[in-house]
Parts: C-alpha cells; structure tokens; sequence
C-alpha cells in the first residue's frame, strides 16, 4: 500500500513540475510578445504576481546585493532597535564635537608652523576628509552588516568580527581575533588618553594656583592635585548614559569655546600680527610635514566614540549623508582648527609654543580663565572619552553579574577609573608614552581598519565601476601607514625629550 501511494505520489510531482514549466514557458512567450508589441517596452509588472514570496524576497535581495539571506531584504535594524534613552541628533552633534575638539587644537599653531600657512590650510582640510571618511565608512559598513547578521547593534570591534566572518570564506576564522585586537587597541587607547586628561586638568589647576602662591611651577607637586581630582572623576564616569551625558558635553562646548574665544582675542585683539615676515610663513619644507600630520591626526581623530554614538541614536541614519550630524560636525571641527591654527602661527611665528595657552602671559586675567576654562572642558570631556573603555570592559564582564548588575557596573567604573588616577600618579609624563600607543593605534583604528572592513564587507557586494573602492582604499591605507610611521617616530622623540631634559 505505501509503495502504491509512494509511486501515485511520485507521478503527481512529476506532472505538477511539468506544469510549472509549461505555464513558465508561456508566461515567457507572453512577455516577449508584449515587448515586441510595445516596442521593447518592460514587461507589465503584475506578471510578477506569478512569483511565490520568497521568489520576491530573492530578487529584492540579489537587486541590492546587501546578504545572501532572503528574509534580510525585510529587516529594518533601525525599526527593530530599542532603546530606554536614545539620543536626539543635536544630543549626537554636541558629543561629536567635544570628542573631536580636544586639547590637540591647542597644538594647531604648532602644526601649522611645520607646514606653513598655505599648506597648514590645506592639509588640515585633507586629514579632516580623510578621518570624515574613515568614520563614515564604519558606519555605512556597520549598516551593512546590521543586516547580514540581523542585529540592530553593533560596536566597533563587532563590526570587524562581522565583515570578516561574512567575508573571504578564508579570513572567517580571523574574525574573533580581529575583534579582540581592536579592543585590545581601543582599550589600551582610551584608558591611556583618560590617563593623560587626568594630568592635563591638573597642570592647568596647578599653574594658576602656582602663580597666586607666589611659587614655581616646577616646585609644586602635581600629584596632590591628580589625587584631589579622584572623586570628581568617579562621579563623572558613574553617568551611565549618553543621553545624560549630553548636558556635560554642551557644558564642555561652552568652556571651550570660552577658552578659544579668549585665546582668539589674544592673537587677534592684542599685539600685532606678523604679517612683515608672511613670505617665510607660507610654505615649509617636506622634511617638516610629518610633523604637522602626527599632531593634526590624532588631535583630530575620534573613531572611537563614533559607534557609541551611533548605537545611542534614535535615528541612526541621520548621522550618514551630506548634511548628516557626522559631516556637520567634523566640518565645523576643520573650520575651527584652521582659524586657530592660522591665527596662532602668524601672531607668534617661530616662537609659537606647543601648546597655545603657553604663549599667554601667565600673570593676566585672561589667560589664567582660559587655563581654568580648558581644565573644566576637558573634564567634561571625560566621561565621553571614559564611556568607550567601560563599554568594552562591562561587555565582557556583564555575563557574570546578573543577579545586581547596577551595582557590579558602578564597582567596576570606580574601578577603572581609580586604576586611571593611579596610572596618572605613578607616570605624570605619560603623555609622551602615550603618544605612541595613540600614534600605533589611532593610526590603525582611524584609518587602516576601516578602509579594511570596507573591502571586506564590500567583497561579495562589488566594488563599483573600475572596482574604485579598492584603489581608494589603497589611498587610505598609504595615508595610515604613513601617519603610523611618522606618529610614532615623532612620539618617541617627544619620550627622548621629556626624559633627556629631566
């Protein structure tokens, strides 16, 4: 009985399958009459109702090449994402900028001073395109992605894991790896930079308080005020959301902005501009300009904090476009570093100081309220640059603490920021050290990777006519390369300096 039916089966498939090829043969005929009747016109759309669903979903997906997988056409990872305190567009703007205007703008003159005023201006619009760019294809391949693997989420290193696990079938087994790397980095980076804010806010209390007690900078120990500024830091960082965490940096904005409008009044409103030896100033030699690069970089670069960003967004897409938050912000970033940059450079000429604040006269008012200014922005600044190293240490420690986990995360950001003040206290000249870790890995994050998850996750997708994204990316990579090169260098010769003089 079961082999009858098996066979009576068998002979129903046979026929139902010769019918779909002859209804399929005749839905062809059909079209190429209609062409030929409509002078080669498309085909009517409704015969596409003759397509099952996921026939529909297949075309949807080979159209735009995006995954393999049919039901991704139908997902939306930003419809999907849900989140307790997203943040507005103008919240993600206000964080981007203090991120991005650190205390490396205060360096610009002395960049500016390696490359000239001419090419100063022109480089400093090339390494904002350039870091712009990479930060703008980590996003745009996160998007990507979000759609490949189904997620709604995705944080820079799981972003290289992705691209590569959906990748070269040869570089699939790297993903993991790739991912620990760029925490590794991002970690080593951030906490390192927390480290060095630390010192920065309390040099810049130290010097005004020095100055009013009558004492030498040099005899006044700097360690006292790092350790007076624990508390003020831990509660800081217990700001678990970047939501909250927009006001601080508004906050930042406004006392940076206090002090570069002052520093500004200074190069302008004071004193004369050295405009009778402008010939000189235009144009340096190339043998120079690796210095403006490692300075403007990594004064420049916040590819760190972008996913974050763009986790926390109520509207992701916004950040990506022409007139998105993310071209909006590093545009008015380039404006701000070639007005002080210039300015600096043409008041002081030669004589401009690393950092711009030194050339102020230390007894004037002024000058000690944009010090005091710049310590409380950078102290806001804090919890933003601080928000990256807890996100990589509470992903991978949260799993362990779900019975109390708002008390295990506080413990552990008092922790980590404790060690950080420690590190400071220990090593007050990091600075220097840290410059080659930011060098090596700013150079690597900000550039190389990104232009290396672009290829990757871009592999199976096409790299567009002449495969141009490929030769750009070789662009990016030369760039990186010679950032790394030339940062590093430049670093350990600050460390030689630094160590040398003392």
């Amino acid at each position: 009985m079961d082999t009858k039916c098996g066979i009576l089966n068998a002979k129903i498939s046979k026929r139902t399958l010769w019918c779909k090829e002859y209804i399929g043969q005749l839905l062809d005929q059909t079209g190429k009459m209609v062409n030929e009747a409509n002078g080669n016109a498309p085909a009517p759309q409704e015969l596409e109702t003759f397509l099952s669903t996921e026939d529909k979903k297949e075309k949807v997906v080979n159209k735009y090449n995006l995954s393999g997988d049919a039901e991704s056409a139908d997902f939306d990872p930003f419809a999907e994402r849900k989140l307790d305190n997203p943040t507005s567009n103008m919240d993600t703007l206000t964080h981007l900028l203090k991120a991005s205007l650190g205390t490396g703008i205060l360096a610009m003159p002395k960049a500016f001073k390696r490359a000239g005023l001419v090419n100063g201006i022109l480089f400093t619009v090339l390494v904002a395109v350039v870091c712009t760019h990479c930060a703008y294809v980590l996003i745009k391949c996160a998007h990507v992605l979000y759609k490949k693997t189904k997620k709604t989420q995705m944080t820079f290193p799981e972003v290289g894991q992705a691209a590569l696990e959906n990748g070269p079938q040869r570089l699939r087994a790297w993903g993991n790896a790739f991912r620990i790397f760029i925490l590794v980095s991002l970690f080593a980076t951030y906490f390192g930079t927390c480290s060095v804010y630390t010192v920065i806010v309390a040099k810049n209390i130290l010097q005004v308080v020095a100055y009013y007690m009558g004492e030498e900078e040099d005899k006044v120990e700097i360690r006292i005020f790092i350790i007076a500024l624990l508390l003020p830091l831990i509660f800081m960082a217990w700001i678990r959301n970047l939501k909250y965490l927009a006001p601080v940096s508004m906050i930042a904005n406004v006392f940076m902005g206090l002090g570069l409008g002052i520093t500004m009044y200074y190069l302008v409103g004071t004193g004369e501009l050295q405009t009778e030896n402008i010939n000189s100033m235009l144009f340096k030699p190339p043998t120079e300009w690796p210095e403006f690069f490692s300075l403007t970089i990594f004064a420049m670069e916040a590819i760190g904090v972008v996913m974050p960003l763009e986790n926390a967004m109520k509207t992701p897409g916004a950040m990506l476009g022409v007139t998105g938050v993310l071209n909006k912000g590093m545009s008015f970033v380039c404006v701000v570093y070639i007005l002080l940059g210039f300015l600096g450079y043409l008041r002081f000429g030669e004589d401009v100081l690393d950092s711009i604040t030194l050339n102020l006269a230390q007894s004037d008012i002024p000058a000690q309220i944009v010090k005091i200014a710049i310590a409380i922005a950078v102290y806001c600044t804090y919890g933003l640059q601080f928000f990256v190293c807890v996100e990589i240490m509470w992903n991978g420690i949260k799993d362990k603490y779900t019975k109390r986990p708002d008390l295990a995360n506080y413990v552990m950001r008092t922790l980590l920021v404790t060690a950080c003040v420690l590190l400071a206290v220990a090593v007050p000249t990091i600075g220097p050290f840290m410059g080659v870790i930011g060098a090596f890995c700013f150079s690597i994050l900000g550039l190389i990777a990104p232009a290396f998850i672009e290829v990757i996750t871009y592999w199976n997708i096409g790299f567009g006519p002449g495969k141009y994204l490929i030769w750009k990316n070789i662009l990016v990579l030369l760039f990186g390369l010679f950032a790394l090169i030339f940062g590093t260098k430049e670093a350990i010769n600050d460390i030689i300096r630094v160590y040398t003089l003392s």
